[in-house]
């Protein structure tokens, strides 16, 4: 029995095949659709400045000499003559406490993905393959988060890599991940003056370990 054309299906079974491939369009295509539309409710409503930056020390970038990480209290700190840390002077405390801000509206603002990898040439460290999940070893790290008003610039980034044969979550970028949840806790609760925190974390961000792991066990620190 030959097949009916596409006219001549029952218009029900039409309908069907219409809604079923409309789903999976919307399924595609609608997690970025909504993405940047949050992203753009989010960020229009503040009064930001995206792409602003203030060093907290002047630094000539990319750097004429090899960049050299150092060792505190056990953990990695960034050359400071590479990266002193920045921030964006338009973000204060009443900012990063609006429940509806997002770290989203600077990110990749003023650098892209390819532009920061530079800075693991900088530090003479080869670009980790198979980076992600379990198997990460380093991060592009904001020195100055930007949940504490840190700058999306190069000054302000660096690779934070390793310890190697340890758990994801001992692994140094995680442990300054705690860290920057404590001081932002600080922070927002005024505990901390804003200025302290970025100064703070800049000059030594181990110095702020132990407080953050004795406050902060259980991600209590939001």
């Amino acid at each position: 029995m030959p097949i009916p054309p596409h006219s001549l299906l029952p218009k029900t079974k039409s309908l069907w095949v219409l809604t079923v491939l409309t789903v999976i369009g919307l399924g595609v295509l609608q997690p970025e659709l909504l993405a940047r539309g949050r992203r753009a409710v989010n960020c229009t409503q503040f009064d930001i400045d995206s792409t602003a930056s203030r060093p907290l020390r002047p630094v000539s970038l990319p750097p004429s000499t090899g960049c050299r990480t150092r060792v505190r209290n056990g953990s990695p700190v960034p050359d400071p003559t590479c990266t002193p840390g920045a921030i964006n002077p338009t973000i204060n405390v009443a900012l990063l406490r609006i429940p509806s801000f997002r770290t989203a509206c600077i990110r990749q603002q003023v650098t892209t993905e390819r532009e920061k990898a530079q800075t693991y040439g900088w530090y003479g460290i080869a670009h980790p393959r198979n980076n992600s999940g379990r198997n990460q070893s380093c991060e592009l790290d904001h020195l100055v988060p930007l949940e504490l008003g840190g700058a999306d610039t190069l000054d302000n980034i660096w690779p934070l890599c390793g310890p190697p044969g340890v758990t994801l979550a001992a692994r140094y970028f995680k442990v300054k991940d705690r860290v920057e949840d404590y001081l932002a806790w600080r922070v927002k609760r005024s505990d901390m003056d804003l200025p302290l925190a970025q100064r703070g974390i800049a000059t030594d961000w181990t110095q702020y370990i132990a407080d953050a792991e004795r406050y902060c066990p259980s991600k209590i620190c939001h």
